[in-house]
């Protein structure tokens, strides 16, 4: 059985800002909060992008998890009927395709939390293709939710799981190393704004522009 683990924000679609605006409208309205300070999001979880926010209002992030997750994830179904938001060319029949499959599992491998995750690809109409996955709720660490979503493969599939077999889908150079992290393979895809040399110099197993090349993809992942 194949395992393919799919980073979801700038690899199945992008958001157009929906995140960060759900997460500044709630700090506003929990802390006051104006404008919310320049912190790095690609490649990493919303854990460490929530923490390092929180810090520079001097605030503790675990001391309003709960208040504020559920006020965050509220709110992001909202932003993301007002945003730019869209699914990445090729994506809709990829997935189709993949899921008609015996031989192939497909799991979520992302920074997002579980429930911003879900939020998301229910929105695009994506959330059926996937039955397990690995989610930054609690991790700053983009390798420790890799071990997570292989965690969660190998107890979905039982006998079926084969390690020599999984492969994660991302589009950035932390997708890349979490997937070396788990002794997985890796396409690197460069639809979420890092370019083909970043990607090419972090040695992915194969780099495309897009999904658009199905084909290119089956090949690589020996499914022809």
């Amino acid at each position: 059985m194949h395992t393919i683990l799919f980073d979801i924000d700038g690899t199945l679609l992008r958001c157009g800002g929906a995140g960060l605006s759900a997460i500044g409208q709630v700090m506003g309205q929990l802390f006051g909060v104006k404008q919310l300070g320049k912190v790095p999001v690609h490649g990493r979880t919303d854990e460490g992008i929530l923490n390092e926010l929180f810090e520079q209002s001097s605030l503790v992030f675990d001391d309003y998890r709960d208040e504020f997750n559920e006020k965050y994830w509220a709110k992001l179904t909202e932003t993301l009927g007002e945003s730019p938001s869209h699914l990445l060319p090729g994506i809709p029949t990829l997935l189709e395709q993949l899921d008609s499959r015996k031989d192939v599992a497909l799991g979520i491998l992302t920074g997002n939390s579980e429930r911003a995750a879900e939020v998301k690809l229910r929105h695009f109409n994506l959330s059926h293709f996937f039955e397990f996955g690995g989610y930054g709720d609690f991790h700053s660490d983009r390798n420790d939710v890799a071990k997570l979503a292989l965690a969660a493969a190998h107890n979905f599939l039982g006998d079926r799981f084969d390690s020599t077999k999984v492969w994660v889908i991302g589009d950035t150079v932390n997708d890349i190393l979490c997937a070396r992290a788990i002794s997985a393979k890796v396409i690197a895809v460069e639809t979420g704004g890092a370019s083909m040399s970043e990607l090419e110099a972090a040695e992915p197993d194969l780099v495309m522009p897009s999904l658009v090349d199905h084909r290119s993809f089956f090949e690589a992942l020996e499914l022809v």
